[in-house]
């Protein structure tokens, strides 16, 4: 009887959780271009110098994650704005967010790697 009774448990969460609406993975990519252009987040390319030259992202800033001053230059940033983070991958941009809380930032997001945003229509410059 206890379990039939966790199979319909189950079944039942199982059903309701589909019904939910799916969290978007992806912020407003136009309003937070918006929020760049007015200085109110960071929108930052941890790329070297070098893949940043090849195109970035419109209004990115290049720290680059393997760079020797990366968690200085990380330190002079305002700790109150949100910080949105890129690479190639997703991988050097979700190290920086483990920098990123260690500094003391409270608001950190990866966007993941710089291919899948140029296609996902973020505007690129090169």
């Amino acid at each position: 009887m206890k379990h039939y009774l966790l199979a319909i448990f189950l079944l039942i969460t199982t059903v309701a959780l589909a019904q939910q609406p799916a969290e978007k993975n992806n912020p407003d990519y136009k309003q937070l271009l918006q929020q760049v252009q007015k200085g109110e987040v960071y929108l930052i390319d941890v790329r070297t110098p070098e893949e940043y030259k090849e195109g970035n992202l419109e209004y990115s800033v290049n720290i680059d994650y393997l760079g020797e001053d990366f968690k200085t230059i990380l330190s002079g940033l305002d700790k109150s704005k949100a910080v949105y983070v890129y690479c190639r991958s997703g991988n050097r941009s979700g190290k920086a967010l483990d920098s990123l809380k260690i500094l003391g930032f409270t608001h950190y997001y990866n966007l993941g790697g710089f291919e899948q945003l140029k296609a996902a229509g973020m505007p690129v410059r090169k």
